[in-house]
């Protein structure tokens, strides 16, 4: 079994590059998923309250005698720093686990306002030894500043899209400038990366596959990354990208395809979630 690479937190801790992103499989089909991703050699899962699976992903992490590094996210119904402790301690009883790794605030919302005292109660998780570390997704540098400058405490993560289409450049550039680790959903770009003739030849000149050769793009990038498939074949294949390296000429093809406009989900400015 190939061993994948960590990225180190700036929590002093680290979390394995690659993990079975869960969004959209439904509860009572997670467990079985989670099981095929570990036996594949994944060692990381992502979830969240608003996916409905935070109790098959446990089940599926139970099931099996690994240490996995589990995500979950808060949705916006628990925001308030009361409510968001409520809301964790329904995700560690669904999750049905003795840990959570990495605990995140899932969207800033549009219009909300509590995005702050909300990331002070996830504090107070960390400090109290109830979640590992802890981040944010779908913010944008406005947001991170924000949080940053009222609390003094930088996410450990920002979850964001990213794909060959939208690569969030200068937003990484400032993870990088703050020690925040970038982790990559929607990165397959719902698969429309997979059919670009750029992607397809660097695929062809290495013997992968074009899903191979886009994720281990991010891995080489320095990003963590969250692949969501049912598939059991393509559970392996997503993780069989550490047998070989993209070169200079590669890089320089997958960094033209970067748009303005390649946006595929919720623009964080106008989510109201």
């Amino acid at each position: 079994m190939t061993e994948q690479p960590s990225i180190s937190l700036n929590d002093g801790r680290s979390m394995p590059q690659i993990g079975l992103g869960t969004y959209q499989i439904p509860d009572e089909d997670t467990a079985g998923v989670v099981q095929a991703a570990i036996d594949a050699g994944y060692r990381a899962v992502d979830t969240a309250a608003i996916y409905g699976n935070e109790a098959g992903t446990g089940a599926g992490v139970r099931a099996r005698d690994e240490t996995i590094f589990v995500t979950s996210k808060l949705w916006r119904d628990d925001f308030g720093y009361d409510a968001a402790l409520k809301g964790f301690e329904k995700s560690f009883d669904r999750l049905g686990l003795d840990w959570v790794d990495l605990y995140l605030l899932h969207w800033p919302f549009v219009e909300e306002t509590r995005f702050v005292e909300t990331w002070k109660a996830l504090v107070r998780l960390r400090e109290e030894g109830r979640v590992k570390s802890i981040g944010v997704s779908n913010f944008t540098m406005d947001h991170l500043e924000r949080i940053i400058h009222d609390t003094g405490v930088v996410p450990a993560v920002n979850q964001i899209e990213l794909h060959p289409s939208f690569q969030q450049v200068e937003l990484r550039a400032y993870h990088d400038e703050n020690h925040i680790v970038t982790t990559s959903w929607s990165p397959l770009g719902q698969g429309a990366a997979l059919a670009d003739p750029a992607i397809t030849a660097i695929a062809a000149k290495h013997g992968k596959t074009p899903a191979q050769v886009v994720l281990r793009w991010h891995i080489e990038a320095g990003l963590t990354v969250i692949p969501k498939t049912t598939n059991p074949a393509r559970l392996a294949e997503n993780f069989a990208i550490f047998d070989f390296a993209l070169d200079a000429d590669d890089e320089r093809a997958i960094a033209a395809l970067d748009r303005r406009d390649g946006r595929i989900g919720p623009d964080p400015t106008t989510f109201a979630g």
